[in-house]
């Protein structure tokens, strides 16, 4: 990327940034309420049962292999204690012998057929990490979502999906998980009006400069990685607003909004990318990962590191966003 390109690209994403409804939450956070508390714990033991009891899971070796199906098999009991009796399992190619699937379950809308909003974090670990945050955080989040959703349907369908082979040599491939399931979802005609990735949710640091950004954007933004991020492409800006000013609404916690070309290093690393090559408006729901833990895909990506009370914050707004896109 030239030199001129990236002050033009800081540009682009102030002019966005800086119309985001909402003022974001500064100074200190409330007291936590009961059931924030009652959900952290719930959280710090999802992560823990993957990252910590698990570890690595892939499908690269036996290990790893029998504890990705471990996963998949422990994140289906979790849908059904959450209240929901029908699972799908999805096949998702792998190129080797062992298969691997997605899991989704589903709470019908008030009005069928009106639209389809998906909500997805992938289970599996990049290779010799545990994947703590990345991504147990963003299951674990997803979990609890299940739970709080259960039995309150909007207007429209909610799909919650546990995504497999996120992460390289699949990432980017027609073998990733969520490409898979985005691809299915347009060939079976379902009108999906906004997908959420929940990508590594877990890291939060009140120090200066524990936050940092692709070249030629950081200035726009802070440098202390307390916040939770929502970054979407230039296409998905419309969703981004609107999930933006509801996260605010319905929480006291800090965030930050970007819509950005799909091109800048992170703005598409995930499975929200896969959605965006269907049409889709897509987000991903962030802690923005490499750019504020230096454990990011490395064996020290451990469950003790988390901060499960501020995850169980982001939680509620995320809570708060999906009242907005349900009933939309």
């Amino acid at each position: 990327m030239s030199a001129v390109a990236l002050p033009l690209l800081a540009l682009v994403a102030a002019g966005l940034w800086f119309r985001l409804p909402g003022a974001t939450h500064s100074g200190p956070l409330p007291p936590l309420t009961a059931s924030q508390s009652a959900r952290a714990a719930e959280l710090a033991a999802d992560v823990n049962r993957l990252a910590g009891e698990l570890g690595e899971r892939h499908v690269w070796n036996p290990e790893a292999r029998a504890h990705l199906s471990a996963a998949w098999e422990w994140i289906d009991r979790a849908f059904e204690r959450a209240g929901y009796p029908q699972r799908r399992r999805e096949p998702v190619p792998t190129g080797t012998p062992h298969p691997a699937w997605n899991l989704w379950v589903e709470l019908p809308g008030r009005e069928p057929g009106a639209g389809l909003v998906v909500v997805g974090a992938h289970y599996d670990s990049a290779l010799e990490t545990p994947g703590a945050d990345d991504n147990a955080s963003g299951v674990a989040a997803l979990l609890a979502v299940a739970r709080l959703r259960a039995g309150r349907p909007g207007r429209y369908d909610l799909r919650l999906v546990a995504f497999v082979n996120e992460e390289p040599p699949f990432f980017g491939t027609e073998r990733m998980g969520s490409r898979v399931h985005a691809r299915g979802c347009t060939e079976r005609g379902e009108r999906v009006v906004a997908m959420l990735s929940l990508e590594c949710l877990g890291r939060f640091s009140d120090e200066p400069g524990s936050q940092r950004y692709p070249d030629g954007v950081g200035w726009l933004f802070p440098d202390r990685g307390d916040f939770v991020g929502f970054v979407g492409d230039l296409s998905s800006r419309a969703l981004l607003r609107r999930a933006v000013g509801a996260f605010r609404e319905g929480v006291d916690f800090p965030s930050v909004g970007a819509a950005l070309p799909a091109g800048i290093p992170g703005v598409g690393w995930s499975d929200h990318a896969s959605f965006w090559a269907e049409g889709v408006p897509a987000l991903m729901v962030t802690d923005t990962a490499l750019f504020r833990d230096e454990q990011y895909h490395r064996p020290g990506d451990l469950p003790e590191r988390l901060d499960y009370e501020r995850l169980s914050r982001v939680v509620d707004g995320l809570d708060a966003v999906l009242d907005e896109l349900l009933d939309g």
